[in-house]
Parts: C-alpha cells; sequence; structure tokens
C-alpha cells in the first residue's frame, strides 16, 4: 500500500505514520472505505486532530457501527441525531446506563462533527448546527428518562397552566444561554443553562410528596450530573449554571413567576446581554414560548435604547481590563479584534434599537448582521468584513478545539500545532495562517473602536511649559533645577531631584526598548506638573515614583495616564493623600482602571451590587482553574477596598459605613470561596449526603468573629473564622471516590483556608485566624454543629463566650447560618451569676493589658497611648459591652439580636441596662477611637499615638469602667 500521508508537511507525515500503524495495523478497514473515506482523506484526519486518532484506535467498534448506517460524507443533520439517539437510548434501564448511552452518543457524534469539519466537509453553518443540536438532543433526551423517573419515586408535580391557568402537571424548561442559545455552539464548550417550571404547587401519586420546586431542583441536579459528570466513558458537556438568577447562590431551578420578578426587579445591564441568546433547548416549548414572552421586555425596551451607551462604555473597559490581567493577546475570542468584539457590536445594536426594530430580536449573529445591512445601521463593506472575519475565526476557533476536543481558544505555541492548524484551514504553512488572522483582526479591532469607543475616550494630554521636560530630561544644572522646583511648590526639592536622578539613572530605566523610553520621557514631565496641584508635591512625587518604577516593563500603564487627565489626577490625590494607597497601586498597577471613573471610585457598590460585579468577572473562570480563581479574587478584593479607602479620603463614607464596606467585601469573597471549594470536593468525591439519601446542599456555614463578626473590618485586618457543618459525620459522599462526609467537611475547611490565606503573585486575599474554634489549635477544623453546640454549654471558657457575643455567620448554608444563629442565642441567654462573671472579664481584661498594652514607665507620664490595647481604650469598650451582654441577656433576650459594638449599646440603652447617656458617650467615644486608627492605617502609621491624645474619652472610659467592673 502506498503512504498517503507523503503529500503533508513534514512534521506532520511521521506524526500519521505513527498514527496510522496504531490506528490501522492492518490497513484502513473496509468500514471506514464503505463510509466514504479515501485513505488520503484518513492521513489528512490523523494529521489534523489527536481527538480523530483517539477514537479510531479505542473506539473503532463504536465508530464501525455507526457508520455502516450513515457515511460520513453525508451531512450531519437534527433527524440523522435524533435517529442515532433512538437506537442509543433504547436499550437505557438506569440511570448508569443512561449516562453510558449519553457518553457514547455523543462520542459518535463528536466524531462525526469534527471529522467533517477539520476536513472541510462541512462549513461553519453545518457545524454550529450540528453542534447545537447535539447538545439540545442529549439535555431532551436526559431530561425524559430521568422526569419519568423522578416522577416514578415523588409523583407528578402539579399546578397552573401558564396557559389556561387549569392545574396540570408541570414540565421542566431548559434555557440555554450564549452560543448553544443562539444554536452557534463551538465543536468543543460548555453549555450555559437555566432550569425553570411554570408554577408553584405538590406532587401527586409518589412515594413522597414534595413541592414542585424541591422536585425540580432535584431533577436539576441529576440533569447536570448525568451531562456534566466524568466516568470511564467520558463526559457529555460541561455544564455551567451560573447565569441564572442569583448566581451560584441561586436555587438551581426558579419558577416563571419568580423569573420574572427577579428580571424586572433586579436584572442586571449584562443579564440583558446574556438573554438575548436565550432560547428554549429541552422540555416543554409550549410552556417555554410563554416564558420567554415574559421576559421579552427585560431584554428589548419599547424605546431606542440611548441608555445602553453607559453600559457600552463599561463592557468596553472590562474587555480591556481582562485581556491584560490574563494577557490574552493569543486568544482569538477575547483578544483585540477577536470573536467577542464582533459579538459584541452585534449585541450593542440589538439592545439599543432591538425594542423598535423586531428584525434584530433573533440569536444568530449572521441573520443580524444581515439585518443590520438592511436596517442601514450599518454600511455593507462594514458588514461584509465582520462577516468575513467572524467566518474565518470561528473556523479558527473549530480548529485549536478540534485538535483534542479541547475548550481553547489560544492560539498555539508548538509547530506541530501550528502546522495542524495551517492544513486545517488550507495554507501552506503557519505564518499565511497568522498573517491572514492578524488581517481580520485589524479589520475587527477597527470597526469595534469605530462602533463603541466614546469621544472622551480619546483625550490627549494638554500643552505644558518646556521646562518640566528639560527638569526631567536632565538638561538643567541642580542649581537651576532646585529652584524651578522650588518656584511651582515643591516642598523638598533637592530630595526630589534625587528621586529623579535614581530613576533616570537606574538599570531599569537605562535598558528600556525604546517605545517604552519614549512613554515615559512623555509621562514624567506630565506627573511632575500634575503633583504642584497638591499641598506636599515631593512627598508625592516620591510615592508616585513607586508605580512608575513597577510599570517601566509595563508602559500600557503610563499611556493610560497620559491619555486620561482625569485617572492621573485621582492617582496624584490619591498618593498625596495616603502612602498606603500608593503601595497599593504600585503593587497591582491594574487597579490604575480603578481611576478612570470618579464617580465608581468615590461612591463604592453595595451588597448586592458586589455580588453582581463578582458574579460577572467570575462568569467565565471555571471552579477548577483554581489558580486563576484566586487571582481574580484579589483583585476583586483590592479595587473595591482602593474604592473604600478613596471613598474615606474624600469624607463620602463615615466610619461606620468604611467598616460596613470592608465588611461586605469579605463577605462576599467568602461566599464565593465557599462555593468554588465545595464545588472543588464535590467534583472529586461526590455530594455529601444526609440520612434521607438526599444531597447536601453544602449544610456549612463559616462564622465570623472578632472584627468581621462585629462588623468593625480595618484595611488590613485578618478574618477570625470558625467552621461548622450539620451534616451526618457517619455518613460518605456520593461519588465514585466516596469519603465520609467527616473527611469531605475538613477538607472543605482545609480548602477555604487555601483559597484565603496563599500566596500568589497578588498577594494575599485575607490572613486567616482559626484560634477562635473550639480547643483552639488542637481543636477540629471544622465542628459539627451539635459538637460546637456541645462544647459551648459544657467546656467553653469565659472569654470564649464574650467572644461568641461578638459572633455571626458570614457565609455558607442559610439553614445552617440560621442553626448557628439559634444557638447562639441559647448560649448568651443563659443565666451566670453577675459576680463571678465580672470577676473572670476583669481578670482576662488585665492579662490582656499587661501582655498587649504600653509599658509602663514608674513615676513619668505615659510617652505614647495605644488607642487598642492601654487603658481607656477600645478594649475596654468592648469588653465592658460584652460583659453587659453576657450578664443581662437571660433577661432581656433583644441584647443577642446584634455583634457589632455600636448597636449593641443601643440595645443596652433601650433595655435600661446602661443609662442611654452613658451608652451615647460610649458610642461616640468608640467611634473616635476607631476612626483614627483608620485614618493612621492609610498613613501606614500604626494605633500609637501622642501620651497626652483623647483625654476626655479615656477617663470616660476608665470612670465607667471603675462604675460598673471595679464595683
Amino acid at each position: 500500500m502506498s503512504e498517503p500521508w507523503r503529500g503533508l508537511p513534514a512534521i506532520l507525515a511521521e506524526e500519521v505514520a505513527a498514527g496510522w500503524r496504531e490506528s490501522c495495523p492492518r490497513g484502513m478497514p473496509e468500514w471506514l472505505a464503505g463510509a466514504g473515506v479515501t485513505p488520503e482523506d484518513l492521513a489528512r484526519a490523523l494529521a489534523s486532530s489527536q481527538f480523530l486518532r483517539q477514537v479510531l484506535t479505542r473506539d473503532s467498534e463504536l465508530l464501525a457501527d455507526a457508520l455502516r448506517s450513515r457515511p460520513l460524507t453525508e451531512p450531519t443533520t437534527r433527524a440523522s441525531l435524533e435517529a442515532r439517539w433512538r437506537d442509543c437510548v433504547t436499550a437505557v434501564d438506569s440511570e448508569p446506563a443512561l449516562q453510558g448511552a449519553l457518553r457514547r452518543f455523543r462520542k459518535e457524534m463528536q466524531f462525526r462533527i469534527i471529522w467533517r469539519d477539520l476536513l472541510r466537509w462541512a462549513d461553519l453553518a453545518e457545524t454550529i448546527a450540528a453542534t447545537s443540536d447535539l447538545a439540545d438532543i442529549a439535555i431532551q433526551g436526559a431530561l425524559d428518562w430521568l422526569y419519568a423517573d423522578a416522577c416514578e419515586a415523588f409523583g407528578t408535580p402539579y399546578g397552573a397552566d401558564p396557559v389556561t391557568g387549569e392545574e396540570t402537571p408541570q414540565p421542566m424548561v431548559v434555557l440555554g444561554m450564549g452560543k448553544l442559545g443562539g444554536r452557534e455552539l463551538n465543536v468543543s464548550s460548555d453549555i450555559d443553562l437555566i432550569f425553570a417550571f411554570p408554577s408553584s404547587g405538590e406532587t401527586r401519586g409518589g412515594r413522597r410528596t414534595l413541592d414542585n420546586q424541591q422536585f425540580f431542583v432535584r431533577l436539576g441536579q441529576r440533569l447536570i450530573q448525568a451531562l456534566d459528570q466524568i466516568t470511564a466513558d467520558g463526559f457529555v458537556h460541561r455544564v455551567d449554571m451560573r447565569l441564572r438568577p442569583y448566581g451560584q447562590s441561586g436555587a438551581l431551578a426558579l419558577s416563571f413567576a419568580a423569573l420574572e420578578s427577579y428580571y424586572q426587579d433586579q436584572g442586571r445591564e449584562w443579564e440583558r446581554y446574556a438573554m438575548v441568546k436565550a432560547r428554549v433547548v429541552a422540555g416543554d416549548q409550549r410552556a417555554g414560548a410563554v416564558l420567554m414572552a415574559s421576559l421579552r421586555p427585560f431584554v428589548y425596551r419599547k424605546y431606542i435604547d440611548f441608555s445602553a451607551f453607559e453600559s457600552l462604555r463599561n463592557m468596553k473597559a472590562m474587555i480591556n481590563r481582562e485581556v491584560r490581567r490574563k494577557g490574552l493577546d493569543n486568544d482569538i475570542k477575547l483578544g483585540s479584534g477577536g470573536i467577542r468584539e464582533i459579538e459584541f457590536v452585534v449585541q450593542a445594536f440589538q439592545l439599543i434599537r432591538g425594542g423598535r426594530d423586531r428584525e434584530l430580536q433573533q440569536r444568530e449573529l449572521q441573520a443580524i448582521l444581515t439585518q443590520l445591512e438592511a436596517l442601514e445601521l450599518l454600511p455593507s463593506d462594514v458588514v461584509a468584513e465582520l462577516r468575513a472575519a467572524y467566518v474565518f475565526l470561528r473556523n479558527l476557533e473549530h480548529a485549536l478545539q478540534g485538535i483534542a476536543d479541547k475548550q481553547t481558544q489560544l492560539l498555539p505555541d508548538t509547530g506541530i500545532d501550528q502546522a495542524r492548524v495551517a492544513l486545517i484551514l488550507g495554507f501552506d504553512d503557519w505564518q499565511a495562517c497568522l498573517d491572514e488572522l492578524n488581517a481580520h483582526r485589524e479589520r475587527v479591532a477597527r470597526h469595534f473602536a469605530d462602533i463603541i469607543t466614546l469621544d472622551e475616550d480619546a483625550e490627549s494630554t494638554e500643552a505644558l511649559d518646556e521646562g518640566w521636560a528639560s527638569l526631567w530630561l536632565g538638561e538643567l544644572d541642580e542649581e537651576a533645577a532646585a529652584a524651578w522646583l522650588s518656584e511651582h511648590g515643591y516642598e523638598a526639592p533637592e530630595a526630589s531631584l534625587n528621586v529623579l536622578e535614581e530613576l533616570r539613572q537606574g538599570r531599569p530605566t537605562q535598558t528600556m526598548q525604546t517605545q517604552g523610553r519614549q512613554r515615559l520621557n512623555q509621562f514624567m514631565p506630565v506627573l511632575l506638573e500634575a503633583v504642584t496641584q497638591v499641598d506636599n508635591p515631593s512627598e508625592t512625587l516620591a510615592r508616585v515614583m513607586q508605580l512608575v518604577e513597577a510599570v517601566l516593563r509595563r508602559t500600557a500603564y503610563l499611556v493610560l495616564l497620559l491619555e486620561n487627565p482625569g485617572a492621573r489626577w485621582q492617582l496624584v490625590k490619591l498618593c498625596s493623600e495616603s502612602p498606603w494607597i500608593a503601595r497599593l497601586l504600585a503593587e497591582t498597577p491594574l487597579l490604575l482602571d480603578e481611576l478612570l471613573n470618579a464617580e465608581s471610585l468615590y461612591h463604592p457598590p453595595a451588597k448586592s451590587e458586589l455580588q453582581d460585579d463578582l458574579r460577572q468577572q467570575m462568569l467565565r473562570i471555571p471552579y477548577e482553574d483554581l489558580e486563576e480563581q484566586m487571582e481574580s479574587l484579589r483583585h476583586f478584593k483590592k479595587a473595591h477596598v482602593l474604592r473604600v479607602a478613596a471613598s474615606e479620603l474624600r469624607g463620602t463614607l463615615p466610619l461606620m459605613k468604611v467598616s460596613d464596606y470592608l465588611t461586605w467585601i469579605a463577605e462576599v469573597v467568602l461566599d464565593h470561596v465557599v462555593d468554588v471549594a465545595f464545588a472543588n470536593l464535590v467534583s472529586r468525591h461526590g455530594y455529601p449526603q444526609r440520612a434521607d439519601g438526599s444531597a447536601c446542599d453544602t449544610d456549612f456555614a463559616v462564622v465570623g468573629y472578632g472584627k468581621l463578626g462585629g462588623i468593625e473590618l480595618g484595611y488590613t485586618s485578618d478574618l477570625d473564622l470558625v467552621f461548622i457543618h450539620d451534616a451526618d459525620p457517619q455518613l460518605a459522599t456520593d461519588g465514585d471516590r466516596a469519603i465520609d462526609n467527616a473527611v469531605f467537611y475538613t477538607r472543605l475547611g482545609q480548602r477555604i483556608v487555601h483559597i484565603l490565606s496563599t500566596q500568589t503573585p497578588s498577594g494575599q486575599l485575607y490572613e486567616v485566624d482559626m484560634r477562635l474554634r473550639p480547643s483552639g489549635n488542637s481543636g477540629l477544623l471544622v465542628s459539627t454543629l451539635s459538637a460546637f453546640d456541645r462544647y459551648q454549654h459544657q467546656d467553653a471558657w469565659t472569654w470564649e463566650h464574650q467572644a461568641l457575643a461578638r459572633a455571626r455567620g458570614v457565609a455558607g448554608c442559610p439553614r445552617t447560618l440560621a442553626a448557628f444563629e439559634a444557638l447562639r442565642h441559647g448560649i448568651l441567654c443563659q443565666p451566670r451569676d453577675r459576680a463571678q462573671l465580672r470577676r473572670e472579664v476583669v481578670d482576662m481584661r488585665e492579662k490582656m493589658r499587661t501582655n498587649l498594652g504600653t509599658r509602663a514607665v514608674a513615676g513619668a507620664p505615659p510617652a505614647v497611648f495605644h488607642i487598642k490595647h492601654d487603658w481607656g481604650g477600645i478594649v475596654d469598650i468592648e469588653f465592658l459591652v460584652q460583659y453587659l451582654v453576657l450578664a443581662y441577656s437571660a433577661d432581656h433576650p433583644e441584647l443577642t439580636q446584634w455583634s457589632d459594638n455600636i448597636r449593641q449599646l443601643e440595645e443596652l440603652g433601650r433595655a435600661g441596662v446602661l443609662p442611654v447617656a452613658d451608652t451615647e458617650r460610649l458610642r461616640e467615644a468608640f467611634i473616635n477611637l476607631r476612626s483614627t486608627i483608620h485614618r493612621r492605617a492609610l498613613q501606614n502609621l500604626n494605633s500609637q499615638v501622642d501620651g497626652d491624645a483623647f483625654p476626655s474619652e479615656r477617663r470616660y472610659i476608665q470612670t465607667l469602667w471603675r462604675r460598673i467592673m471595679l464595683a
């Protein structure tokens, strides 16, 4: 037999020869030849795709059976896919059998789709339609079997019909989002789904009765497992449910009314973009049509929606940040001129004009491009170039993914994969392919900028006195340079000259590339002039220099500051006011993006908006990509802490709000970390099981103590945490690699601590202190709820009950959190011997003061006052409040409802435990002391002030302490 690989590039020929020997040791089999395949076709397939080679080698019997009934030369149609699925599902009599049938069906059809695409036997339209149909049929097939099985176990769910209102059996509706919704699915893509059902009600006729939501949540969990779980046969589709209302923390299935209410009242702009593509991919199509009609007003406004321009600007900034953060220049989806920019242009027109121009209310991108041309919203040449680029980029995307059946949009960096891609796309070599790609990307980027970029994005720097350039370039002698700086307000001109000289002569500057040096020479005169606008130019310049030195190898940040005078002014002002902020920006220059919008910089978002922001940032980062999750969480935290610090400096946030925001940031982060850690362990070991056989919905709580529990976090606070779970430790998880529930939750706690405290290139998320858990460092990392309760009643010290007064649930399962709050209330309300309690609290306070307070020198007034630990400081107020809460909660249970000092003081006043005049004076003193600590933190200063500071506050606190605690 001749060698059919002889015509292939040399780098591929040897690979194909080896593959041929492995896949066809006795020559090309008859069943493959009978499917319309020539030896040259087979050689080309082996050269193009490792996936095709693996399936040919390992699953030849499966393929032979499939290809005898339908040759590869025939198009892949929905009818042919449905017919094949009917054959596969015939013998399914159990859930494992269903999973096996789904995976064999997917492997067989995936082989056909990728073969036809990579050999160019199918065009883009056939490939994306077939891939989308494959997903639709797999979802529907799994749903049909699982719904019937669930009805047998729990009965059929009944509720109001969405059209007639009559009581009828309730179906599930599965919405496909993104490319699945648009029938444009990649050959190796995850699928974004939302589960819905028409109305509330209960099941009838089963062994147990469930309300409809419980029924559909369980059904949804099983459907995800049927598609997503990796078995010996592989998987069907990676399922992503994070586009549902409330994201990962939301219910897995919602009624139509709940969905409509959510999008009406809380739907965000990014969710409008997501819903543009939404489509009923499985379940009851009639009911689904009712749901889609109810959601249409949320997506498409009745008027031309020019308000969308603001969101376009924000999304453009988000795209640019993502590309910079991840270094995605070689990503054909997210990089400049990539697929996302084409999609974004099209969706922008849909959201702005779709309410009036119904022709734009479609899902397929190429169909909408046609309408944009017909409506004269885009010129014909622009539409032609965008369409050509889209087809090329999607074909390239499929080539990249078809090599190993792997979801990727990154250009290959190895010679053999570059040769494969060039072969698939019909180029003589990789460089020719790259040239064509770059030409398309350049055109897309130009059109994207023309359509999306707003005028204010193109600000240029103002003209400067030439003296600043001469100063930076060292063209003035030392005396003249010092005089120039002094004349322009520099308070320490000689020190500033030394700073400039060190930067100019330093090795990083001397070794810069030409373009980078030009940017630095443009930026420095502008900066030198800008810092004259603050009261401390020399000090500010020294602080900003930290940032300049940090970005000498990434001078795009200097361009950002050059082209955005507003951001430049925010940088100068913030660095003038806070060395802490200056260091934060130098450590993470990406935060400069936050300075572009002064309004958002000085108005940090509320907790619900923080949750939305984090959800949006994390939307496309797989949970299993722990490293990227950790980096993104660190950036999220730093960006929002910067906003809080900026707002505090400007005076737009009072102390109490500062602590609220810093605490909200931590809570939102913790919620996401719990989700990530839980999902990671579930993917390995399955779900922890309850006694009734149901899967635990985490059944895990993170309890915050100290400043987190008391809603008093500062900029550098660590997190005092305790972990609790409410699962049966004697049971085990339900996965293939099952482990005891107790081991599962211990690993969950370890994973959470790891994500929070590991030092990454972006630093540490939070320092974590677990010493307040039962038995301290010698105790279990995660306690059961019952063990925690038993410890608190039988073994806890008084100081541990003091700590409990400032504890509250901050993240995790709502049911477990509620159980903890009930437990805390019961412990705090126990009757106590007040005299004994007072002695124990005073003894503990004296030990702390001795160990942590300022050491006094006999006969001399104190040189410093430690605001927190010294006599008359914050800890005295905290201990006083904790004593009163423990002593009087038995008589006044309402004292336990809060965990923060301020509201506990207010409750003590309302209950008459402490005179209202005293609670108000203590509150005022507490706020004054804490405000000083916050302000000093932004100046990189500790909590020690002059020894004579706060005389009236200290005297009052000491007097009250003597009256109550030493009586």
